[in-house]
């Protein structure tokens, strides 16, 4: 039981991956807003996650960038250029936390 809900969870994550890259992601404003795909594939979204456990700004960055890499495409962007798009979102938000950290006036 457990191999056929893994291998069906797999399936389905296989067909989004698919879609993705073919550029067929889209969906209506109100899904965009309420439950996005990118967000929506996870148990639960992480900005909930995020305030449930009361994260500071910058880590709950961190938290929704990487949880939509490789998920979330931009307009005028491939899914690869996409997917370093918010990891490099990642790195930002992490480096102006040291910056922080360190006590420079540039965050």
């Amino acid at each position: 039981m457990v191999r056929t809900m893994i291998k069906s969870e797999w399936d389905r994550l296989i067909k989004e991956r698919k879609d993705f890259k073919e550029g067929k992601l889209t969906e209506p404003t109100a899904n965009i807003v309420n439950e996005p795909k990118h967000y929506a594939r996870w148990a639960f979204e992480p900005i909930t996650f995020v305030m449930l456990n009361g994260f500071e700004f910058w880590r709950g960055n961190i938290i929704k960038y990487t949880s939509r890499a490789g998920y979330k495409l931009y307009e005028g962007m491939d899914q690869v250029q996409s997917e370093i798009t918010d990891l490099e979102k990642v790195i930002r938000c992490s480096q102006m936390r040291i910056n922080q950290l360190k006590g420079k006036d540039k965050l």
